[in-house]
């Protein structure tokens, strides 16, 4: 039988799903070059979600992470993930543009691009965007669950998507709703309509059959699957690439990957997880509730801190029920970024409020007015969408109209003639005092694992309070650190 290959999410999608985005730099970069040799056909590094958390919490610069990875992954071309430049906001499509060409100059390779609604003329313009800055582009086809998320809606969305100039198309699961009955009929169903455009599949495991999904699409003729290295697989990320391989070699197949390089990148992430406290993926049990209200794992987390907040966590069941009803009644929107947190917030609210669509959110009433796709507007429930557009807040908004400035007006708003690209990106979705701390904080330092036994012991045992003088000696060496005033 052939090989099957794979692209690496460990250090976007696994971190990004397990660790809140709070994997530095620093613990990328001692396992960068492993991962480099291992073979894999793509490494995924970063999507413009990580950026506000790279400099509001880790203090770093997203663009030296991107630039320092590059300098250590030298043969496998970097992905990034090209969907919103800001998730909660309406992006101006000349800062889109710029975006894109600063992360092709910084080091990456290829832009797997998303747009929440499978739209195709979204999909048009990221696709140029990205050809014309030399990347590679990747378009995702959304998998979602609704009544009309048929089999002709995923086929006419792939022959839509075909028609662009790509590199691949990638089936893209990121509720990990797949299930293995689907997964037969869909990748047979996409594998017609793409016009020989090579597939991927990326999935993810919050039911427990992103595995068995992985695994089906490999017998149907994908060959090409997105897997995480553990610690940072499985649960809420993608399939373990250990346990797909070693699965596929079972049925036949050759996993095109050096596992044996990548077991020492398990150890050192595993470490940091334990050191540090951060969630180590396993398998989940099967959850049908999932399909129902088909919020994602992190934000279960988010209504649950909404609830505490006015003394009503015990509604949690209660709000992701009202979540699946928000969802029907707001057209059955796919449950991605930022649509799926929408959704969320809108049902907490019924829920708190005790009466529905009493108060909504600015979102609600944008997504009414068709500001964040005209699919939305157009097939909410008729009486839903009036409710949220009789109030004044709605008639305020429904004058307003997204800008549309062009890369010069944002430089003379935010940036001035001696602001580089990267900084003015920066200064576009932070506030110029988290970018100062950020940069106060230094350059991104690597981290020390078990490799580094003895500034281990030191660096713990300094944060003590009881010592004030630390001695090691050795022969040949001797160190005393002592306490200043």
């Amino acid at each position: 039988m052939s090989e099957v290959s794979f692209v690496d999410t460990t250090l976007r999608d696994g971190h990004q799903s397990l660790w809140a985005e709070n994997m530095t730099t620093g613990m990328m970069l001692p396992v960068a070059k492993r991962i480099d040799d291992a073979g894999f056909e793509a490494i995924e590094l970063i999507s413009s979600s990580h950026l506000k958390k790279c400099v509001r919490e880790l203090k770093e610069d997203p663009w030296e992470r991107v630039r320092l990875i590059a300098q250590r992954i030298t043969k496998t071309p970097l992905r990034l993930i090209a969907g919103r430049v800001n998730t909660f906001e309406i992006t101006p499509h000349s800062v889109y543009r710029l975006f894109i060409e600063r992360m092709a100059a910084n080091g990456m390779r290829q832009a797997r691009i998303s747009d929440e609604w499978n739209d195709f003329s979204s999909w048009q313009r990221k696709v140029q965007c990205a050809r014309d800055a030399g990347m590679d582009p990747i378009v995702n086809i959304i998998y979602s669950v609704s009544p009309k998320h048929t089999d002709e809606y995923f086929a006419q969305r792939t022959r839509q998507a075909a028609s662009l100039p790509l590199y691949r198309l990638c089936l893209k699961d990121p509720g990990g709703l797949l299930t293995p009955e689907r997964t037969r009929a869909l990748v047979p169903l996409i594998f017609q309509n793409s016009k020989g455009i090579p597939v991927e599949l990326h999935t993810h495991c919050t039911t427990g059959l992103g595995s068995l999904c992985a695994l089906e699409a490999v017998r149907l003729g994908i060959k090409t699957v997105n897997t995480a290295i553990p610690p940072l697989a499985e649960a809420s990320s993608n399939p373990s690439l250990f346990n797909v391989a070693k699965n596929a070699r079972a049925l036949g197949y050759t996993p095109a990957i050096d596992e044996e390089l990548l077991k020492p990148v398990s150890e050192h992430f595993t470490f940091i997880a334990k050191r540090e406290g951060f969630p180590i993926g396993a398998p989940v049990e099967y959850d049908y509730a999932q399909y129902l209200h088909q919020v994602p794992g992190g934000m279960v987390s988010n209504l649950r801190h909404q609830l505490r907040k006015v003394g009503k966590e015990d509604k949690v069941g209660e709000a992701l029920e009202e979540a699946g009803r928000v969802r029907a009644e707001f057209g059955y929107p796919i449950m991605v970024t930022p649509l799926s947190q929408f959704v969320g917030s809108q049902a907490a609210i019924n829920v708190i409020v005790g009466e529905r669509y009493k108060e909504v959110t600015d979102q609600t009433i944008q997504y009414a007015l068709g500001l964040w796709g005209k699919e939305g507007s157009n097939t909410m429930e008729p009486n839903v969408k009036d409710k949220i557009l009789s109030g004044p807040r709605a008639r305020e908004l429904a004058r307003w109209e997204p800008p549309e400035p062009s890369i010069e007006e944002v430089r003379r708003k935010i940036g001035g003639p001696g602001i580089s690209d990267d900084e003015m990106l920066l200064r576009w979705l932070l506030r110029k005092e988290e970018i100062e701390t950020m940069r106060a904080a230094g350059p991104p330092k690597e981290y020390l694992s078990a490799r580094h036994p003895l500034v281990m012991l030191i660096e713990e045992l300094a944060k003590r309070k009881d010592y004030g003088q630390i001695q090691v000696q050795k022969p040949g060496f001797s160190l005393t650190l002592g306490k200043t005033a």
